[in-house]
Formats: C-alpha cells, sequence, structure tokens
C-alpha cells in the first residue's frame, strides 16, 4: 500500500505534459488505469511468491521425510552403520579347535561382500601378496610382516567361510581342509614372528608358500 502511494505521488510531482498540436490528450484515468495495473501486478507477485513459499515448505517436508526413511532403510543395508564393525558370522568349520577361533583374527575390519566369485578372485590375489611378504623377513621389519600378515589373513579366513558355503557339496570338504591347512599355517608363522624368532619364521613361511600357491590355483 505505501508503494502504490508512493507512486501516486511521485507522478502528481511531475510537470504537466504540453499539449502539441493535433495531438490527443491523454485523459486523467490513465493514471489511475496504471496505478491499479501496478497495484494487480503487486498482488500477483505476492501471491506467486507466497504460493512459491508453500511449495517450498512441503517439499521440504517431503525432502524431510524422504531422508528419514533413507536413513532408516541404510542402517541395514549393510553399505554402513553407525556403530562398531561387527565381526562377520562364521558357518563352517575353520576355526582352531583347541581355541575356537584365530589368532591372528583383527577386530574392526570392513570386507566388502563381493559375491562368491570376488571373494574367490580376492582369495586369490591375497594369497599372491602374502607371497611377496618373504621378502620382509630378516629386515628388522617384525611390526610391518605381523600387521600386513593378519590384515591380508583376516579378510581371507571370511572369504574362505563364503566361498565354501557356496562351493558344491563335492568342494566343499577339499576347501574346508585348505582352509584349515593355511590357517594352521598362518598362526604358526604369526607366532614366531611375534616372538623374532627369524628361523622358526623361515621354516613357518616356506611352509606357509606351498599352501599360497595352492590357493592360487584353487582361485583361478
Amino acid at each position: 500500500m505505501a508503494r502504490t502511494a508512493n507512486l501516486h505521488g511521485v507522478l502528481e510531482s511531475l510537470p504537466p505534459i504540453p499539449a502539441l498540436h493535433g495531438a490527443k490528450t491523454t485523459p486523467r484515468r490513465a493514471t489511475t488505469i496504471a496505478i491499479l495495473a501496478k497495484k494487480s501486478e503487486e498482488v500477483e507477485e505476492h501471491h506467486l511468491q507466497t504460493t512459491r513459499r508453500a511449495a517450498l515448505g512441503l517439499a521440504s517436508i517431503a525432502l524431510g521425510a524422504n531422508f528419514g526413511t533413507g536413513n532408516s532403510l541404510a542402517e541395514g543395508n549393510g553399505l554402513w552403520t553407525d556403530g562398531p564393525l561387527p565381526i562377520p558370522s562364521v558357518y563352517n568349520k575353520i576355526n582352531n579347535e583347541e581355541t575356537g577361533t584365530r589368532s591372528f583374527l583383527k577386530i574392526g575390519i570392513y570386507i566388502a561382500d563381493i559375491g562368491t566369485k570376488g571373494r574367490a578372485f580376492r582369495l586369490r590375489k591375497y594369497a599372491f601378496d602374502l607371497l611377496g611378504l618373504g621378502d620382509l623377513i630378516g629386515q628388522d621389519a617384525w611390526n610391518y610382516v605381523r600387521k600386513y600378515l593378519r590384515l591380508k589373513s583376516t579378510i581371507m579366513y571370511y572369504d574362505f567361510d563364503k566361498v565354501i558355503s557356496a562351493a558344491s557339496v563335492n568342494d566343499k570338504q577339499p576347501l574346508m581342509d585348505l582352509a584349515n591347512r593355511l590357517f594352521n599355517n598362518v598362526e604358526k608363522l604369526e607366532d614366531a614372528v611375534k616372538k623374532h624368532n627369524l628361523p622358526e619364521t623361515e621354516s613357518c613361511y616356506q611352509d606357509t608358500t606351498a599352501i599360497l600357491q595352492e590357493v592360487m590355483s584353487r582361485m583361478a
């Protein structure tokens, strides 16, 4: 309303336009029409802004609801977790019979679920990686050797369990035997590395490399 009054004041303060010979004078009503048209535009603009605000408000509510649904679904979809990383379950007998676990296992490791074929490929790749670990033995890199061995072996442990579960009936037992032979040797190797016992470490590593090569052939 104030904007309309200001406009009307400006129009009233302007000097009159001199009439030209033969030209038609514009009726006073035109000013009123212009003012009314201006007011109509302001009303329409205000209406559009109000409508736009309402639409944005509804959109925000809808997005908020969608985001809330997405978060609730994401908590259980395996892509991420809000708390500590869960320890995967093991369904096959690849634990140490005496301890019920494996001494080299690390906790708090994210293991991507890449399917049975992907896990078989990762087993072959990690077996190849561990074959290169021998270059560091005896190089005063005990802590690094142990951490690397535990990391790779932990992922291989859970991958073996999934591969065994997905294998055919005839392949389950041979795969389980291979996994147990590998992890029995890894436990001995990890213990020798922890004690910084070089002769024992070299001996255990030689026994382990033969099994790692067998794993690579089996998962090819």
